[in-house]
Protein backbone atom coordinates (compact mmCIF):
# COMPACT_ATOMS: atom_id res chain seq x y z
CA UNK A 1 0.00 0.00 0.00
CA UNK A 2 1.26 3.69 -0.76
CA UNK A 3 0.37 6.84 1.10
CA UNK A 4 -2.92 8.34 0.04
CA UNK A 5 -3.82 10.94 -1.17
CA UNK A 6 -6.61 12.30 1.34
CA UNK A 7 -8.75 15.79 1.42
CA UNK A 8 -6.79 18.73 1.54
CA UNK A 9 -5.19 19.56 4.99
CA UNK A 10 -5.80 22.23 6.91
CA UNK A 11 -3.42 25.58 6.36
CA UNK A 12 -0.24 25.51 8.14
CA UNK A 13 0.34 25.11 11.57
CA UNK A 14 1.77 27.32 13.90
CA UNK A 15 4.46 24.41 14.14
CA UNK A 16 6.13 24.15 10.96
CA UNK A 17 7.75 25.72 7.83
CA UNK A 18 6.17 28.65 5.50
CA UNK A 19 6.72 27.28 1.61
CA UNK A 20 3.31 26.08 0.33
CA UNK A 21 3.96 23.57 -2.17
CA UNK A 22 3.29 23.94 -6.08
CA UNK A 23 -0.16 23.71 -7.39
CA UNK A 24 -1.56 20.33 -8.17
CA UNK A 25 -1.49 17.79 -11.14
CA UNK A 26 -4.29 16.24 -10.39
CA UNK A 27 -7.82 18.38 -9.95
CA UNK A 28 -9.52 16.05 -7.48
CA UNK A 29 -6.43 16.07 -5.07
CA UNK A 30 -5.54 19.99 -4.74
CA UNK A 31 -2.46 21.33 -3.26
CA UNK A 32 -3.37 22.57 0.52
CA UNK A 33 -1.52 24.95 2.24
CA UNK A 34 -0.02 21.98 4.32
CA UNK A 35 4.09 22.96 4.73
CA UNK A 36 6.40 19.61 4.83
CA UNK A 37 6.46 17.32 8.53
CA UNK A 38 7.75 19.30 11.30
CA UNK A 39 10.35 16.47 11.16
CA UNK A 40 11.93 18.94 8.82
CA UNK A 41 11.37 21.76 10.93
CA UNK A 42 14.41 22.94 13.48
CA UNK A 43 13.54 22.79 16.92
CA UNK A 44 14.39 26.17 17.31
CA UNK A 45 11.69 27.47 15.22
CA UNK A 46 8.77 25.18 16.23
CA UNK A 47 5.96 27.70 16.86
CA UNK A 48 4.11 27.15 20.09
CA UNK A 49 0.89 26.72 19.81
CA UNK A 50 -0.83 29.76 20.44
CA UNK A 51 -4.96 28.93 19.88
CA UNK A 52 -4.85 27.12 23.08
CA UNK A 53 -8.62 26.84 24.06
CA UNK A 54 -9.14 28.99 26.68
CA UNK A 55 -12.94 29.30 26.28
CA UNK A 56 -14.08 25.91 27.24
CA UNK A 57 -17.06 25.98 24.67
CA UNK A 58 -14.52 26.95 21.50
CA UNK A 59 -13.39 24.20 19.51
CA UNK A 60 -10.33 25.49 18.56
CA UNK A 61 -9.10 26.03 15.11
CA UNK A 62 -9.42 24.06 12.21
CA UNK A 63 -5.90 23.62 11.61
CA UNK A 64 -5.66 22.11 14.71
CA UNK A 65 -7.86 19.52 14.16
CA UNK A 66 -5.69 16.58 14.37
CA UNK A 67 -2.47 18.28 16.41
CA UNK A 68 -3.04 16.14 19.22
CA UNK A 69 -2.54 12.94 17.48
CA UNK A 70 0.32 14.64 15.09
CA UNK A 71 2.30 15.71 17.94
CA UNK A 72 3.11 11.96 19.10
CA UNK A 73 4.44 11.28 16.17
CA UNK A 74 8.63 10.43 16.00
CA UNK A 75 10.42 13.61 14.39
CA UNK A 76 13.17 11.56 13.00
CA UNK A 77 16.33 12.77 11.10
CA UNK A 78 19.38 10.88 9.16
CA UNK A 79 23.13 11.94 10.54
CA UNK A 80 24.30 14.16 13.18
CA UNK A 81 22.83 17.38 14.23
CA UNK A 82 24.39 19.83 16.98
CA UNK A 83 22.14 22.59 18.02
CA UNK A 84 23.24 25.64 20.44
CA UNK A 85 20.20 28.02 21.90
CA UNK A 86 21.00 30.76 23.96
CA UNK A 87 18.95 33.29 25.77
CA UNK A 88 19.90 37.25 25.73
CA UNK A 89 16.98 38.38 27.51
CA UNK A 90 13.55 37.38 28.67
CA UNK A 91 12.55 37.72 25.28
CA UNK A 92 14.81 37.19 23.01
CA UNK A 93 16.75 34.13 21.68
CA UNK A 94 19.29 33.05 19.21
CA UNK A 95 20.26 29.49 17.76
CA UNK A 96 23.08 27.87 16.17
CA UNK A 97 21.89 24.84 14.05
CA UNK A 98 24.78 21.81 12.85
CA UNK A 99 22.96 19.31 10.75
CA UNK A 100 25.32 16.83 8.63
CA UNK A 101 23.20 14.27 6.42
CA UNK A 102 24.99 11.88 3.73
CA UNK A 103 21.60 11.22 2.46
CA UNK A 104 19.77 14.59 2.53
CA UNK A 105 22.97 17.03 1.45
CA UNK A 106 20.48 19.77 0.50
CA UNK A 107 19.39 19.94 4.93
CA UNK A 108 23.10 19.74 5.53
CA UNK A 109 25.22 22.81 6.59
CA UNK A 110 24.66 25.75 9.37
CA UNK A 111 22.06 27.92 10.12
CA UNK A 112 21.25 30.62 12.53
CA UNK A 113 17.87 31.38 14.03
CA UNK A 114 16.53 34.32 16.41
CA UNK A 115 13.11 34.28 18.26
CA UNK A 116 11.83 37.38 19.99
CA UNK A 117 8.57 36.89 21.79
CA UNK A 118 6.56 40.02 23.08
CA UNK A 119 5.01 41.40 26.25
CA UNK A 120 1.61 41.56 25.15
CA UNK A 121 -0.09 38.50 27.44
CA UNK A 122 -3.42 37.37 27.50
CA UNK A 123 -2.42 34.09 29.67
CA UNK A 124 0.39 33.38 31.07
CA UNK A 125 1.29 30.79 28.35
CA UNK A 126 0.80 33.09 25.77
CA UNK A 127 2.80 36.56 24.76
CA UNK A 128 2.66 38.70 21.64
CA UNK A 129 4.40 39.32 18.96
CA UNK A 130 6.02 36.44 18.21
CA UNK A 131 8.89 37.15 15.61
CA UNK A 132 11.15 33.93 14.38
CA UNK A 133 13.27 33.09 11.88
CA UNK A 134 16.44 31.54 10.24
CA UNK A 135 19.03 31.67 7.94
CA UNK A 136 21.88 30.02 6.43
CA UNK A 137 24.40 31.10 4.66
CA UNK A 138 22.74 30.58 0.87
CA UNK A 139 20.99 33.49 1.95
CA UNK A 140 17.81 30.89 2.28
CA UNK A 141 15.70 32.70 4.45
CA UNK A 142 12.30 31.62 6.69
CA UNK A 143 10.51 33.71 8.71
CA UNK A 144 7.20 33.81 11.09
CA UNK A 145 5.11 36.91 12.76
CA UNK A 146 2.07 36.08 14.85
CA UNK A 147 0.24 38.64 16.50
CA UNK A 148 -3.18 39.06 18.48
CA UNK A 149 -4.58 42.35 18.35
CA UNK A 150 -7.05 40.72 20.81
CA UNK A 151 -8.62 37.56 22.50
CA UNK A 152 -10.32 36.46 19.56
CA UNK A 153 -8.65 38.08 16.73
CA UNK A 154 -4.84 36.72 15.62
CA UNK A 155 -2.58 36.98 12.14
CA UNK A 156 0.29 34.84 11.19
CA UNK A 157 2.24 36.23 8.26
CA UNK A 158 5.00 33.32 7.00
CA UNK A 159 7.40 33.83 4.18
CA UNK A 160 10.34 32.22 2.86
CA UNK A 161 12.98 32.86 0.41
CA UNK A 162 14.97 29.75 -1.02
CA UNK A 163 17.24 29.91 -4.01
CA UNK A 164 15.66 33.30 -4.99
CA UNK A 165 12.22 32.72 -4.89
CA UNK A 166 10.05 34.18 -2.54
CA UNK A 167 6.84 32.63 -1.22
CA UNK A 168 4.33 33.77 1.83
CA UNK A 169 1.36 33.39 3.14
CA UNK A 170 -1.01 35.04 5.74
CA UNK A 171 -3.81 34.15 7.69
CA UNK A 172 -6.33 35.59 10.38
CA UNK A 173 -8.02 33.72 13.20
CA UNK A 174 -11.22 34.49 14.96
CA UNK A 175 -12.05 32.79 18.03
CA UNK A 176 -16.00 33.34 18.93
CA UNK A 177 -17.63 31.25 22.26
CA UNK A 178 -18.59 28.45 19.84
CA UNK A 179 -16.84 28.60 16.60
CA UNK A 180 -13.60 29.65 15.37
CA UNK A 181 -13.00 30.68 11.66
CA UNK A 182 -9.95 31.19 9.53
CA UNK A 183 -9.10 32.91 6.14
CA UNK A 184 -5.69 31.90 4.34
CA UNK A 185 -4.01 33.49 1.51
CA UNK A 186 -1.00 32.54 0.23
CA UNK A 187 0.87 33.51 -3.00
CA UNK A 188 -1.24 35.57 -3.98
CA UNK A 189 -0.24 37.11 -7.28
CA UNK A 190 -2.52 39.83 -8.58
CA UNK A 191 -0.81 40.54 -11.56
CA UNK A 192 -0.90 37.11 -13.32
CA UNK A 193 -3.97 36.05 -11.21
CA UNK A 194 -2.42 32.99 -9.44
CA UNK A 195 -2.77 31.86 -5.80
CA UNK A 196 -4.40 30.02 -2.91
CA UNK A 197 -7.49 30.78 -1.08
CA UNK A 198 -8.51 28.65 1.80
CA UNK A 199 -11.70 29.34 4.33
CA UNK A 200 -12.41 27.26 7.63
CA UNK A 201 -15.31 27.07 9.83
CA UNK A 202 -15.32 24.83 12.66
CA UNK A 203 -18.54 25.09 14.83
CA UNK A 204 -19.15 23.32 18.82
CA UNK A 205 -22.60 21.36 18.26
CA UNK A 206 -22.62 19.72 21.74
CA UNK A 207 -19.82 19.70 24.71
CA UNK A 208 -18.19 17.13 23.11
CA UNK A 209 -19.13 17.57 19.01
CA UNK A 210 -18.14 20.32 17.02
CA UNK A 211 -18.36 19.93 13.43
CA UNK A 212 -16.76 22.32 10.53
CA UNK A 213 -15.84 22.53 6.60
CA UNK A 214 -12.75 23.78 4.51
CA UNK A 215 -13.03 25.44 1.77
CA UNK A 216 -10.01 25.60 -1.13
CA UNK A 217 -10.00 27.58 -4.03
CA UNK A 218 -6.83 28.01 -6.41
CA UNK A 219 -5.80 29.51 -9.31
CA UNK A 220 -2.58 29.17 -11.64
CA UNK A 221 -1.68 28.38 -15.12
CA UNK A 222 -0.55 24.53 -13.59
CA UNK A 223 -3.76 23.84 -12.41
CA UNK A 224 -5.70 21.82 -14.64
CA UNK A 225 -8.62 24.35 -16.38
CA UNK A 226 -7.14 27.30 -14.74
CA UNK A 227 -8.84 26.82 -11.49
CA UNK A 228 -10.28 24.90 -8.53
CA UNK A 229 -12.63 24.76 -6.24
CA UNK A 230 -12.86 22.12 -3.28
CA UNK A 231 -15.10 21.66 0.05
CA UNK A 232 -14.11 19.11 2.61
CA UNK A 233 -16.25 18.66 5.87
CA UNK A 234 -14.73 17.82 8.96
CA UNK A 235 -15.92 16.49 12.94
CA UNK A 236 -14.27 16.43 16.31
CA UNK A 237 -15.31 14.09 19.29
CA UNK A 238 -13.61 15.01 22.39
CA UNK A 239 -13.90 12.46 25.50
CA UNK A 240 -12.76 12.74 28.92
CA UNK A 241 -9.34 11.04 27.88
CA UNK A 242 -9.07 10.91 23.84
CA UNK A 243 -10.20 12.85 21.03
CA UNK A 244 -11.33 11.27 17.55
CA UNK A 245 -11.06 13.86 14.61
CA UNK A 246 -12.04 13.33 10.82
CA UNK A 247 -12.16 15.15 7.36
CA UNK A 248 -13.87 14.25 4.70
CA UNK A 249 -13.26 15.16 1.02
CA UNK A 250 -16.30 14.48 -1.20
CA UNK A 251 -14.69 15.43 -4.36
CA UNK A 252 -11.78 13.01 -4.23
CA UNK A 253 -13.53 10.44 -2.28
CA UNK A 254 -10.79 10.65 0.31
CA UNK A 255 -10.95 10.69 3.98
CA UNK A 256 -8.32 11.37 7.00
CA UNK A 257 -8.81 10.05 10.34
CA UNK A 258 -6.52 10.51 13.64
CA UNK A 259 -7.70 9.03 17.09
CA UNK A 260 -5.57 10.24 20.15
CA UNK A 261 -6.14 8.61 24.05
CA UNK A 262 -4.25 9.56 27.13
CA UNK A 263 -3.97 6.52 28.70
CA UNK A 264 -1.86 8.12 31.93
CA UNK A 265 0.21 11.37 32.78
CA UNK A 266 3.20 9.67 31.35
CA UNK A 267 2.06 7.09 28.29
CA UNK A 268 0.02 8.72 24.82
CA UNK A 269 -0.95 6.67 22.30
CA UNK A 270 -2.61 7.69 18.77
CA UNK A 271 -3.70 6.30 15.37
CA UNK A 272 -3.71 7.71 11.71
CA UNK A 273 -5.82 6.21 8.57
CA UNK A 274 -5.60 8.10 4.76
CA UNK A 275 -7.88 6.81 2.43
CA UNK A 276 -8.45 7.71 -1.26
CA UNK A 277 -11.06 5.48 -3.38
CA UNK A 278 -10.27 7.09 -6.06
CA UNK A 279 -6.44 6.07 -5.73
CA UNK A 280 -7.25 3.00 -4.35
CA UNK A 281 -4.89 3.78 -1.59
CA UNK A 282 -4.88 3.60 2.11
CA UNK A 283 -2.31 3.93 4.85
CA UNK A 284 -2.59 3.48 8.46
CA UNK A 285 -0.01 4.67 11.24
CA UNK A 286 -0.03 4.14 14.93
CA UNK A 287 1.92 5.52 17.26
CA UNK A 288 2.83 6.17 21.06
CA UNK A 289 4.57 8.79 23.34
CA UNK A 290 6.04 7.47 26.24
CA UNK A 291 7.55 9.88 29.61
CA UNK A 292 10.57 8.17 31.33
CA UNK A 293 9.95 11.16 34.91
CA UNK A 294 12.86 9.15 36.72
CA UNK A 295 15.09 8.75 33.77
CA UNK A 296 14.60 12.30 32.32
CA UNK A 297 13.45 11.04 29.04
CA UNK A 298 10.82 10.55 26.57
CA UNK A 299 10.22 7.92 23.79
CA UNK A 300 8.43 8.37 20.71
CA UNK A 301 7.63 5.28 18.03
CA UNK A 302 5.53 4.51 15.27
CA UNK A 303 4.76 2.05 12.51
CA UNK A 304 2.58 2.26 9.20
CA UNK A 305 1.06 -0.04 7.12
CA UNK A 306 3.92 0.47 4.96
CA UNK A 307 6.24 -1.25 7.35
CA UNK A 308 8.16 1.71 8.05
CA UNK A 309 9.42 1.81 11.74
CA UNK A 310 10.01 5.10 12.94
CA UNK A 311 11.33 6.37 16.72
CA UNK A 312 13.03 8.78 18.54
CA UNK A 313 15.13 8.76 21.84
CA UNK A 314 15.34 12.64 24.36
CA UNK A 315 17.39 11.50 27.46
CA UNK A 316 18.61 15.26 29.36
CA UNK A 317 22.33 14.39 29.92
CA UNK A 318 21.48 16.14 34.04
CA UNK A 319 22.92 17.95 35.71
CA UNK A 320 24.42 19.33 32.29
CA UNK A 321 22.13 21.79 30.14
CA UNK A 322 22.81 19.02 27.50
CA UNK A 323 19.99 16.76 25.67
CA UNK A 324 20.77 13.82 23.76
CA UNK A 325 18.83 12.67 20.76
CA UNK A 326 18.71 9.56 19.36
CA UNK A 327 16.78 8.75 15.91
CA UNK A 328 16.02 6.02 13.24
CA UNK A 329 14.16 4.62 10.58
CA UNK A 330 13.58 1.36 9.42
CA UNK A 331 11.49 -0.21 6.28
CA UNK A 332 10.89 -3.71 5.75
CA UNK A 333 8.61 -3.84 3.09
CA UNK A 334 11.18 -5.85 1.04
CA UNK A 335 12.96 -7.96 3.50
CA UNK A 336 15.94 -8.40 1.17
CA UNK A 337 16.39 -4.64 0.44
CA UNK A 338 15.13 -3.27 4.16
CA UNK A 339 15.94 0.18 4.86
CA UNK A 340 17.84 1.95 7.60
CA UNK A 341 18.38 5.41 8.56
CA UNK A 342 19.80 6.66 12.02
CA UNK A 343 20.74 9.81 13.18
CA UNK A 344 22.12 11.46 16.46
CA UNK A 345 21.52 14.96 17.95
CA UNK A 346 23.05 17.38 21.08
CA UNK A 347 20.65 20.11 22.02
CA UNK A 348 22.96 22.67 24.48
CA UNK A 349 20.63 25.16 26.08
Amino acid sequence: MGNSSSTPAAPPPSSSTVAPPPPPANPSQPSSLTPPPSADVPPELKIPNVFKEEVSNNPGTFEELHRKCKELFPQTFEGGRFLVSKGLSSHFQVSHTLTMSQLSPQDSGYKFGATYIGTKQYSPSEAYPVLMGDIDPSLNLNAHIIHAFSKKVRTKLQSSVQEGKFMGQGSVDYLGDDFSTTLTLGNIDLLNKTGVIVGHYLQRVTSSVALGAELVYQRGPRVPGGEITVLSLASKITGENWQFTANVCPSAVAAHCCYYHKVNEHLHIGAELESSLMTRESVGKGCYQLEIPGGNAMFRGSIDTNWTVEAVLEKKLMPLPFTLQLSGTANFANIQKSQYRFGIGLVLG
